[in-house]
């Protein structure tokens, strides 16, 4: 009979040796960056997701997108949430599994959008002159990157106390939360 059994971790925020973490946010703060700075236009095509992309052979798009952000605050709130929850992870499975596990994340929420905005959204009914095709509707942002890290810290930890904009939150009720309004997004 086999079991599961967790590594020895412990929820610490003292600094590891690896630089995985720093990286990972370092590579997001340029990517932000090169938004500001690069031709849009090569932006658009090699750092975000949309089925034309996909399908044009871009396929880096599935991971580059996970690198982009939007504005300050979308790129602020990711980064903390990845340094948190991230650093949680890179204590208790390493840093190889910290970056397995962000790269997972991105693969996840690019093949979602891909396959929602390829079979799911075309089917529901849009016409006129404010229709655009879901296949051309790019997306970006490490979220489903961050969320793969956070959840796992949260089934990890169910009973911890974490600060939800200040507020001491359950992170069981946080967990919850935070996967109720994912699924009322997707619904909608």
């Amino acid at each position: 009979m086999s079991r599961f059994v967790l590594p020895n971790c412990r929820r610490s925020w003292i600094p590891t040796t690896d630089n995985v973490l720093l990286g990972l946010v370092i590579a997001n703060v340029v990517v932000f960056i090169m938004w500001r700075v690069v031709d849009p236009a090569f932006m658009k095509r090699n750092f975000m997701i949309s089925v034309e992309n996909f399908t044009s052979g871009r396929v880096h798009t599935l991971i580059t997108s996970a690198f982009s952000h939007t504005d300050i605050e979308h790129l602020f709130s990711n980064m903390i949430g990845l340094y948190f929850f991230g650093r949680s992870i890179e204590n208790c499975f390493g840093a190889q599994f910290l970056l397995k596990l962000y790269v997972a994340g991105a693969l996840g929420g690019s093949i979602f959008y891909l396959v929602q905005h390829a079979f799911i959204l075309p089917t529901s009914k849009g016409s006129g002159m404010w229709y655009v095709d879901p296949k051309k509707i790019p997306a970006l942002g490490a979220s489903g990157a961050v969320s793969a890290i956070m959840l796992l810290d949260i089934f990890l930890f169910p009973k911890a106390t974490i600060y939800y904009f200040f507020f001491p939150v359950p992170a069981m009720l946080l967990g919850a939360f935070l996967i109720g309004t994912d699924v009322l997004r997707i619904t909608e």
